[in-house]
């Protein structure tokens, strides 16, 4: 008897918001859309890593959670920094460069930019990673050592503070103005994505009709990273109750791994794929958080996600697709950037 193929599923779309654009990934390619400074709308996408498919290990649970969060963040931080440049493209500043900024153009040239840009990344990890992890640790250690309380309560005391730092971070930050905006894009992105999943027509009356929060939100992942990590250093702390500040540290950051791993497992191939009361009470915090870090868009932002997204589902159906693409080295991949039918084309 033949066996029944299985059929495939259909590419989950997700993406993040960017500056003055959306970027929207799907399962072979990306592509990013920006409003430009004059108007027009430019559309950059690009292949995937097909890194995966060459390593079966990177497939396996709790990996492949790793994998999608280190590729994830890779391809959104180069967005971001792309949607930069192309949105204030045409725009002068009115600032002129010091001496050490001439200095360093002029002894390491375009280079300087690419160094400054993975400089930024690495420090916007850290920092995510010391005011998110290692600040909390250091308060349940200072709390552990001045209160007689439980080593294991000190773990859950230790969770909260991260809460309470992360929704503090974002209710400050969502008070700056270019912020809003991305918050808006943000919006903008889910909306998209819903209509999408909704199998209606990508208009931009459909996507405004539609729900601005999404489940399968990075907001939402990172309250799960929280809630895991909260469990896993609690059980520790009760396991070795006597540990010291910098073993606590140390544990932080070598456990990391497991909690992006356990976090996805759960907010994305579980959570994701389904929807009973049990995953509406786990992504509720998350759906609240959402709340804050997403706003209404306005048509014109609904273009652009729209753009982006119609491009994501055109990589993964090849023969929509068309062959032309522009190298650009300082990228170190393979783009195709235009503005065909929003405006003009990029120059």
């Amino acid at each position: 008897m033949a066996r029944r193929r299985k059929a495939k599923e259909p590419p989950n779309y997700g993406g993040q918001a960017v500056m003055e654009g959306v970027m929207m990934r799907g399962k072979k390619g990306y592509a990013m859309a920006v409003r430009r400074a004059e108007g027009s709308i430019s559309v950059v996408e690009g292949s995937l890593s097909n890194i995966a498919q060459k390593n079966p290990i990177l497939k396996w649970p709790l990996i492949r959670g790793v994998h999608a969060l280190v590729s994830s963040m890779s391809l959104g931080f180069a967005s971001l920094s792309q949607s930069a440049d192309i949105a204030f493209d045409g725009i002068e500043e009115e600032e002129n460069p010091s001496r050490f900024e001439k200095f360093l153009f002029e002894k390491f040239g375009d280079k300087i930019y690419d160094f400054m840009k993975w400089a930024a990344m690495a420090f916007a990890i850290l920092f995510a990673v010391g005011l998110f992890f290692l600040l909390p640790s250091f308060i349940g250690d200072v709390t552990n050592r001045f209160t007689p309380v439980p080593s294991a309560f000190i773990g859950i005391v230790e969770g909260f503070v991260r809460i309470i730092i992360f929704v503090g971070y974002i209710v400050v930050v969502s008070r700056m103005s270019d912020i809003q905006r991305v918050f808006q894009y943000h919006g903008a992105e889910h909306k998209a994505i819903s209509c999408h999943e909704k199998k209606l027509e990508l208009t931009t009356k459909n996507v405004a009709a539609c729900p601005r929060l999404h489940k399968r939100c990075g907001t939402s992942f990172m309250l799960v990273v929280m809630v895991i990590s909260m469990i896993l250093f609690t059980a520790l702390r009760t396991v070795f109750p006597d540990w010291n500040m910098w073993l606590g540290f140390a544990s932080r950051i070598l456990l990391l791994p497991l909690v992006a791993g356990l976090s996805y497992e759960i907010s994305v191939k579980w959570a994701g794929s389904r929807d009973n009361f049990l995953v509406r009470a786990i992504i509720f915090p998350g759906m609240l958080i959402q709340q804050m870090t997403t706003a209404e868009p306005d048509d014109r932002q609904i273009e652009v996600a729209v753009a982006a997204l119609k491009r994501a589902i055109a990589q993964d159906t090849p023969h929509k697709r068309r062959e032309t693409k522009i190298s650009l080295p300082r990228w170190k991949m393979r783009l195709r950037t235009e503005a065909a039918g929003y405006g003009g084309r990029r120059k």
